[in-house]
């Protein structure tokens, strides 16, 4: 990437900066530079579940003192996200010249933020990289929830709050969840707090206080047992199984070809290995959307949303 070029970056979570770096070059594809867990690459933007963050347009920005690099942000918008790999001390003199940013929590279901939040950080001491426009609504892709420390059984909850907000939809009263391998109900918790009619499925047991909470009913069997084809319509499946990826996706393209769920929510938990190739199919399902969030671990996100 020369001076006055456009990219894109990738801004991966702590820890999977391989996992990205696989992403982007799958194909052939080459990476022009990696910044701490910030990669590089010239062109457009590609498929990239792994990134916890995209700068759009990415482009390097000459500065000759701290004053000039706030000058230069603030001239393109109000809202920059600092994201500091090097020289720590200098970026956040510069981050101190900035109109301050939000770094309230945000309570569940309220949507995300929706004001424009770029990103920037230094390449070195008198260049700057930034992006005006990013994937994420929350700064560096971290999304930050007021918890709930008491309820929920596990902290599961926290991921299924992250994709529903992504989202910009949950489900809501009277509408009708399978939750699949739902033990021990840290979703099934969130599902029936927003007020639907919830269909635990698990071999292992609920934990007490989410099996006695209204409107959820536990069904002690495997997730892979359930034939599609001869269960009632839902409109949502939700699934935080612990299976390989492989046996997930045969899983959800069997409701798929049965028409019974309209949206789904599901995690793709990788055993060992990542399996990419299988990544990359679900990614292919026509609407969907996969995605590492900030609460995942060695896992990742698929949402497909209809209507």
């Amino acid at each position: 990437m020369t001076q006055g070029t456009q990219s894109t970056g990738y801004l991966a979570a702590e820890g999977y900066l391989d996992q990205l770096i696989a992403d982007l070059t799958a194909g052939g594809g080459e990476v022009a530079s990696v910044h701490g867990r910030l990669a590089l690459i010239d062109g457009p933007p590609r498929l990239a579940p792994w990134a916890q963050n995209i700068w759009y347009d990415a482009q390097r920005i000459p500065i000759a003192s701290i004053g000039d690099a706030a000058k230069k942000l603030r001239a393109i918008q109000r809202n920059w996200a600092l994201y500091p790999f090097g020289l720590h001390r200098r970026a956040k003199l510069i981050e101190g010249e900035l109109p301050p940013v939000s770094a309230k929590k945000l309570v569940f279901p309220s949507p995300a933020p929706a004001a424009l939040l770029g990103s920037w950080t230094l390449l070195d001491q008198n260049t700057m990289l930034a992006a005006q426009r990013c994937s994420s609504p929350f700064r560096n892709g971290e999304a930050a929830f007021v918890e709930d420390k008491l309820a929920p059984p596990n902290r599961a909850y926290l991921k299924l709050w992250e994709a529903l907000t992504l989202a910009g939809r949950h489900p809501g009263p009277g509408q009708r969840c399978l939750d699949l391998g739902a033990s021990p109900g840290g979703w099934t918790w969130v599902l029936q707090k927003l007020g639907a009619q919830v269909v635990a499925v698990d071999k292992a047991e609920l934990d007490p206080r989410v099996a006695r909470l209204p409107n959820v009913k536990m069904r002690r069997e495997s997730a892979f047992a359930l034939d599609p084809r001869k269960e009632a319509p839902v409109d949502w499946l939700f699934s935080d199984v612990a299976c390989y990826p492989t046996r997930l996706l045969r899983l959800v393209r069997a409701w798929l070809d049965a028409g019974g769920c309209r949206n789904f929510v599901c995690t793709l938990k990788f055993q060992g290995e990542t399996d990419h190739a299988t990544a990359r199919e679900f990614a292919a399902i026509p609407g969907a959307r996969l995605q590492h969030l900030f609460h995942n671990k060695h896992e990742l996100t698929w949402t497909r949303l209809e209507g």
